[in-house]
């Protein structure tokens, strides 16, 4: 089945592909869209990455002390 390609920047890009991979045009497609397929489907879930993150690095117990606002300000050279 023929794929036609309309846009000419995209055609432009197809070829510049294909002339630096030193391929055919129809390889260079089909080895990006490939590369594209595989990519997205090694791609972990952000909600996963920031669990894994979470069970890695957890954050310290609460202590239910409250915040020295002087303090910080102090450090911040406010007073």
């Amino acid at each position: 089945m023929p794929l036609y390609i309309k846009d000419d920047t995209v055609a432009e890009l197809v070829a510049e592909l294909a002339a630096r991979r030193r391929v055919s045009k129809q390889e260079a497609v089909r080895q990006a869209v490939s590369a594209e397929l595989e990519r997205m489907a090694e791609a972990i879930p952000l909600r996963d990455r920031f669990v894994r993150l979470r069970q890695e690095h957890p954050l310290p117990p609460v202590t239910g002390q409250k915040a020295d606002k002087a303090f910080f300000d102090g450090l911040a050279g406010e007073s």
